[in-house]
């Protein structure tokens, strides 16, 4: 029932966004294909794919920032490539076998299971809190108003609530009853259970970077179809960070596909000219397939490379 469930709200979930999505192309059609990108919007559209593609290298080394802390001595730049080579796999079916092909790499590189499967949980974990983190900050710019005190009060307190949840004192309770759900279901016996031994702040720190690289790769993208100014930046970036978590965390979309476009485009399309966001908003879910395929590519060549 459970399976039936949840396929059931993976199809509805396409269903509307996509019907979002034809509405809102089918309203500014004209508009989008009236868009013409001169040589110095290739320019930057080149920029903001190098842009992306150094994100995701960013991410990979937080990864075995991670796996350090987590006490796996591995070599940094062997598992920054795993990471770009098993990132494209996000937008198989399912969303998990990006996870799953890095959770094998570590166990072919005899780090133990409980350490693997933790170090990407965790990387997952500290990157939606520093996306919350970044919609937090902003979120006063989709407040309707942004002087109210009961809206800063709560923004406060969300951001106390983020930075607390992912204290060692309330994760490792968490890590242990997952532990020993996953050994009851499996019905093995529990060796020790893997958990932090401090507060993440470097990793979290550094996924709050790889939130802003990837903002700046997207505002550079609608730069490149019309002007912006620096105080455009705060709520492009708030925008972004929403539609990414959303992408994130909402099932049944691999890769964020569909949801992360309908968000943005809900968010902006009453802010900057609505073709214009469409439009930027499709060229940068291309670039991002770009970017992370050049990154499996950059990352197999290397490995290759080394080997001969």
């Amino acid at each position: 029932m459970n399976i039936k469930l949840k396929q059931i709200l993976r199809w509805v979930i396409l269903g509307v966004t996509l019907i979002f999505l034809a509405n809102a192309l089918k309203d500014n059609w004209l508009g989008v294909t009236a868009i013409r990108i001169d040589k110095v919007g290739w320019a930057i559209l080149a920029i903001a794919t190098g842009v992306t593609l150094f994100a995701h290298t960013w991410a990979g080394w937080i990864w075995t920032w991670i796996l350090r802390d987590l006490n796996q001595p591995i070599p940094a730049s062997q598992f920054i490539q795993v990471y770009l080579k098993t990132n494209i796999a996000k937008y198989l079916p399912g969303n998990v076998w990006h996870h799953y092909r890095r959770v094998v790499a570590l166990k072919d590189a005899n780090v133990a299971t409980g350490a693997a499967t933790l170090s990407v949980l965790l990387e997952a974990l500290l990157m939606a809190a520093a996306a919350l983190i970044i919609v937090v900050i902003f979120g006063r710019r989709f407040a309707v108003n942004t002087n109210s005190l009961t809206v800063r009060i709560l923004q406060l307190l969300s951001l106390v609530i983020i930075l607390a949840g992912i204290h060692p004192r309330f994760l490792n309770p968490v890590i242990s009853f997952l532990h020993k759900l996953k050994a009851k279901k499996t019905d093995t016996q529990l060796t020790g259970a893997f958990s932090i031994g401090r507060y993440p702040l470097r990793p979290l720190l550094g996924e709050l970077g790889f939130l802003l690289i990837r903002g700046i790769g997207f505002i550079l993208t609608l730069f490149a179809l019309m002007p912006l100014n620096m105080s455009q930046v705060p709520i492009l970036l708030g925008a972004f960070s929403f539609a990414w978590l959303l992408g994130f965390v909402v099932p049944g979309a691999p890769g964020g596909l569909g949801v992360f476009e309908a968000t943005a485009i809900a968010l902006l399309q009453h802010r900057f000219p609505s073709a214009a966001v469409i439009s930027a908003i499709a060229l940068y879910r291309l670039i991002s397939i770009i970017a992370e395929a050049a990154g499996a590519g950059l990352a197999t060549l290397d490995e290759r490379l080394a080997k001969s």
